[in-house]
């Protein structure tokens, strides 16, 4: 089963750095984060955009930040940074250009369209923000991009505030006015193969809520959660890398299955219960999960 099974990259916690802040800058290299997302949005003043783009060109040549995958968040689409921020992308060296409040299919394939006739290496991924209501409308359309290899879209990344903003739903503990919003963006994702990270939680001083909303966002489906502080980065590891318990019976389940005579069935009896190849499938990505992690060195 393994053999043909994809690779499987952590992402358990993304942090947004304002790409402003040298300071920020330095200590992402230090922080346990599986990717690092040097923002020239939010976090940025418009007095600033210059000197953040510049600046988080210059980090990325300087290195350091040994595993962790390297992610730049440009300004909107419409706004007068964004052709700039996207061609300084283009050659920055990062793994992925994460482009925010991405509602329709087309602007999609037009980013993926501009980075390869600035000649941006095959290997820059694109990383949508689903962040308003039209994205959650059209969300199984953006996702189906994913088949366009021009597009280059490997990931959804939630954007929980503007979401709220744009539809008016309150921000409230057990986030259900969005829980619909949420499995829809996830179902589109999983259809279409796509990598899919949580929204941030915004009181990072709130362990006790930010370790429930992240237990939800992984019960979910998600891969990982966005952080708006670094603070937040061990609750969220530890709450999206697999139990020693969970790696266990994962790993009886894929040795059931491997035995001679289970290797042709499609369900087998384990310890009372009826257990499913697709539950050895899942695992593989269980184990296969663990192993991603600890080979981050």
């Amino acid at each position: 089963m393994s053999a043909n099974r994809p690779s499987i990259r952590p992402r358990r916690s993304a942090l947004y750095l304002p790409a402003s802040n040298p300071r920020a800058i330095d200590k992402a290299r230090t922080v346990d984060v599986d990717v690092v997302i040097l923002d020239l949005e939010d976090a940025v003043a418009p007095d600033m955009k210059g000197v953040a783009r510049a600046q988080a060109l210059a980090a990325i040549r300087a290195g350091g930040f040994g595993h962790r995958e390297l992610v730049i968040r440009t300004n909107g689409v419409e706004g007068p940074w964004f052709a700039a921020d996207l061609d300084a992308a283009a050659h920055s060296g990062a793994d992925a250009v994460l482009i925010p409040k991405i509602s329709h299919p087309e602007t999609l394939r037009m980013i993926g369209a501009e980075l390869s006739a600035a000649g941006a290496p095959e290997r820059l991924k694109v990383w949508a923000m689903i962040e308003t209501a039209f994205s959650i409308l059209k969300a199984e359309a953006l996702a189906a991009c994913s088949a366009e290899p021009q597009t280059r879209l490997a990931c959804f990344v939630i954007g929980a505030n503007d979401l709220a903003k744009d539809t008016r739903a309150r921000i409230v503990p057990g986030r259900a006015p969005m829980l619909p919003w949420l499995a829809t963006a996830l179902a589109a994702a999983r259809a279409h193969g796509l990598a899919i990270l949580d929204g941030v939680y915004n009181d990072f001083s709130n362990e006790e809520a930010l370790r429930a909303e992240t237990q939800q966002g992984r019960d979910m489906g998600f891969d990982g959660k966005t952080l708006s502080h670094p603070s937040q980065a061990g609750i969220v590891n530890a709450i999206f890398s697999p139990s020693r318990e969970e790696i266990a019976k994962a790993q009886e389940v894929i040795d059931a299955f491997a035995l001679p005579a289970n290797r042709d069935k499609g369900a087998i009896a384990l310890h009372g219960w009826m257990v499913e190849r697709l539950h050895a499938e899942m695992a593989e990505d269980v184990v296969a999960l663990d192993r991603a992690i600890r080979a981050r060195g």
